[in-house]
């Protein structure tokens, strides 16, 4: 059971270049908690897809770090007999450090944020990661450009990645996976995401590597499906999730003020998750070839 438990917590570099290839995304969910990560698996299972399971530094922080999440991860993956392809991978890793960290604890993927940097210090410290990563069969994913929060959605354009930019990134570091700054936000929108679906399609037609979306809660149907079919190979949802757990965690409360227990409490919010993990799946697969 060890030898394959150790099997299906995969890097990203195969779920992408096949869904590159077929035109279609995989769906990474930011994980929160032990419950989260087992409905999206289990979802996920009965769906028979592959899916990433993204970890911010928060909430690494926030279930008692690197270790514990992977080790969690690990033993679902086995408890609950799961044979898909899964990767675990850090979201926004801010640091080599940071990448290091959960690269040691037994995280199988890793994304480096060095984006606020000057792109020569981008490309510096994500070469490092990139050395560290694929001695141990670690995939990296690195951001170019900014892709910055709900706050910046009003001029998010202005944040925007150059092909230019882009392409060193990828040649200079020899990356798995690139998420180029093209409109999308963090979060919650403001008003309508604005995503620059030209400058997507160069780069789909020029990069050497399989691009990433952020901010995927919010965007309409239509606008994902046009970007997966301009390149995009995979897509975050983090905020999507919270909100519709939340909506039905809430209705739950209000009907049942007595209750107490903490498992019905969080597990009221599972069928909202499960729900909403298949449909996105299904968006994201739409014009599968």
């Amino acid at each position: 059971m060890i030898k394959m438990v150790k099997k299906m917590i995969v890097n990203m570099i195969e779920m992408l270049e096949n869904a590159k290839k077929g035109s279609y995304a995989v769906p990474h969910f930011n994980i929160n908690n032990l419950e989260w990560a087992k409905y999206i698996l289990e979802e996920m299972e009965d769906l028979g897809r592959p899916v990433i399971l993204g970890v911010s530094e928060g909430a690494s922080k926030y279930m008692g770090g690197f270790k514990v999440v992977a080790d969690m991860v690990k033993a679902l993956v086995s408890s609950l007999n799961i044979t898909i392809p899964v990767c675990l991978h850090v979201d926004h890793g801010s640091s080599f450090e940071v990448c290091k960290e959960a690269i040691d604890a037994g995280f199988s993927s890793v994304m480096i944020d060095a984006s606020k940097y000057p792109l020569e210090e981008n490309i510096r410290i994500t070469k490092e990661v990139v050395s560290y990563a694929h001695e141990r069969g670690v995939s990296v994913e690195a951001e170019v450009g900014h892709i910055g929060g709900s706050e910046d959605n009003v001029s998010a354009s202005s944040f925007n990645a150059t092909l230019e930019e882009a392409l060193a990134l990828c040649n200079e570091t020899q990356i798995d996976a690139i998420a180029p700054a093209l409109g999308s936000v963090h979060g919650l929108y403001k008003g309508e995401p604005n995503l620059d679906f030209t400058l997507m399609q160069e780069m789909k037609e020029k990069l050497p590597v399989p691009m990433v979306l952020h901010g995927g809660t919010g965007i309409d149907d239509e606008k994902i499906t046009k970007a997966i079919a301009c390149g995009i190979s995979k897509i975050n949802i983090n905020t999507e999730l919270q909100i519709v757990w939340s909506k039905d965690v809430r209705k739950f409360l209000a009907l049942h003020e007595e209750v107490y227990d903490p498992r019905k409490i969080i597990g009221s919010g599972k069928d909202a998750i499960q729900k909403r993990v298949r449909e996105i799946v299904t968006l994201y697969e739409k014009n599968r070839k």
